[in-house]
């Protein structure tokens, strides 16, 4: 009997995995179908599987997403090899033909803008502002102080706390204060790190303000609200970018010349500039690429997609985060991102594929990781602009798609043999492919 849906589950964390699993299973019509689905996807060896369970909770089994790379992409005069791990057709066809066709046109040119992170203790305070601004100079040096058994290794490193700011929300939020804190962490992302000294400076800033015996004793109390990173960082930003004469466009499309396929080209990117249905769709293409990337090394792709959302947004409208320029007969295509990514630390290291991604890049520093997750995301753009002001962007796609269409119909090697053959200048659809399939089962 099917359990119910609704039903609350007590203490299931606490459960073995094999209890759980069976639990999970009760909910269907064919639980031992569902356990033995689930076990197939475990890793053989156990040791390596006991890793990944303990990656996140309430782990059943693992999710298989395909991991691929995109071979020729030179950037600033060096060649990689790039992984990527993502489940849509076309993305990684997509950067592989991009990088191509501009390792051949001097490869991607990338320069880091800078690496500074963010965090921020929020709280609130029932005195002036004026008050809690003449107490920062020492409130700095104090909270400094505090944190030092913290900082000891990242400063050896180069990295620490770069500043510390008072933000004065009060018109917006009574008594609302915050500590906007930079960093620099070096090669790690430095998530934990940040929010270890952030935790640190909120009791240092209550213990401080409890001294203050000159204060009132309502003004000496501090109510924490919370201390957390932003992954909005936009002053940790990269910025990547192509460019040829116009006379080496000449060849992108049959029925255009180079310059004016760059016109129609920049048109294209101008429209996601100031529209914002075409902007969502265009970014997405971008973080295609730079998703890949993320979680091919075992960065956090979800914080590396919000502060690029983030930052399309940044003048109050959300843009495109890419770029054209047109001058003295030179295309130049540009993209500026902020990316938080690390090298070290995290699954970086813990994880076999990502540390194995790590050093198929040659071991990169976080600041070349950047460069290369962003020629990701420029080389998807770029793949598909082109394709959506040429011959559109179904063509291709759907000829990616076509073994998902197979394999959706259950088609035999032989049966996808025939299709893959007889589709090389047919229009893939998911009707005819299904067409032709009942035509050579019969």
């Amino acid at each position: 009997m099917k359990r119910k849906r609704d039903r609350i589950i007590s203490g299931f964390s606490k459960l073995l995995k094999e209890e759980k699993l069976k639990l999970v299973a009760e909910y269907f019509e064919n639980p031992g179908e569902v356990v033995s689905l689930l076990k197939s996807f475990w890793h053989s060896d156990e040791e390596k599987q006991k890793l990944f369970d303990e990656f996140s909770e309430n782990t059943l089994t693992n999710f298989v997403i395909p991991y691929g790379v995109a071979p020729n992409v030179m950037i600033n005069g060096q060649t990689y090899l790039v992984p990527m791990v993502i489940e849509e057709s076309s993305v990684v066809a997509a950067a592989s033909a991009a990088s191509k066709f501009w390792s051949e046109r001097g490869g991607f040119r990338s320069e880091v803008v800078d690496t500074k992170k963010v965090g921020q203790v929020h709280f609130s305070w029932s005195g002036r502002a004026a008050v809690l601004h003449g107490l920062m100079p020492e409130l700095r040096q104090h909270l400094m102080s505090a944190v030092k058994h913290i900082t000891a290794n990242m400063e050896k490193r180069g990295g620490g706390v770069l500043d510390i700011e008072l933000k004065d929300f009060t018109r917006e939020i009574e008594h609302y204060f915050q500590l906007l804190v930079t960093f620099e962490t070096k090669d790690s992302m430095g998530a934990n790190f940040i929010n270890s000294v952030l935790e640190e400076f909120a009791q240092a800033l209550k213990v401080f303000m409890a001294n203050r015996l000159e204060l009132p004793d309502e003004q000496r109390q501090v109510e924490i609200i919370m201390s957390i990173l932003s992954n909005y960082t936009p002053e940790c930003l990269v910025r990547t970018w192509v460019e040829c004469p116009l006379s080496q466009l000449d060849n992108v499309d049959e029925t255009l010349s180079g310059e004016a396929f760059a016109r129609k080209f920049e048109k294209a990117v101008r429209i996601a500039q100031v529209d914002v249905y075409r902007a969502t769709t265009h970014n997405k293409g971008i973080y295609n690429g730079i998703d890949a990337v993320a979680i091919a090394t075992g960065n956090d792709f979800r914080a590396i997609e919000a502060a690029g959302h983030a930052f399309a947004s940044r003048d109050g409208q959300y843009r495109s985060l890419s770029r054209v320029e047109i001058e003295d007969g030179m295309f130049r295509f540009i993209l500026e991102v902020p990316m938080a990514v690390g090298t070290v630390g995290g699954l970086t290291s813990l994880h076999p594929l990502a540390k194995y991604s790590l050093d198929m890049l040659g071991n990169p520093s976080a600041r070349e990781l950047m460069m290369i997750a962003s020629a990701m995301g420029l080389a998807n753009n770029w793949s598909a602009v082109r394709s959506l002001t040429t011959k559109g962007i179904q063509a291709g796609h759907m000829k990616m798609h076509l073994f998902n269409i197979l394999n959706h119909f259950k088609a035999t090697d032989e049966e996808k043999a025939s299709a893959a053959e007889y589709f090389k200048d047919q229009k893939v659809s998911f009707a005819g492919v299904a067409q032709y399939l009942t035509s050579i089962r019969k």
